[in-house]
């Protein structure tokens, strides 16, 4: 079962990541798979200050992602 961690965002709702995949669950419901994700990138996800920025700056257009249902 993952283990999803809640972030104070007003865009992400909230973050896993297991084996370098980053879920991420968005306030509207929708649900992105991010796949080949480094372990430093995630950490400096969970410090920025806005990991709403952080994900359209750093994550988004990088790394393939899938949408998924509830972070199947």
């Amino acid at each position: 079962m993952r283990e999803w961690v809640k972030v104070e965002s007003t865009n992400v709702d909230a973050v896993c990541y297991e084996q370098e995949v980053l879920f991420v669950k968005f306030k509207g419901g929708a649900c992105y798979r991010y796949a080949s994700v480094p372990p430093s990138l995630y950490e400096q996800l969970m410090l920025a200050e806005s990991k709403g920025n952080f994900l359209n700056k750093q994550i988004k257009g990088t790394y393939n992602y899938t949408l998924t249902k509830d972070g199947e």
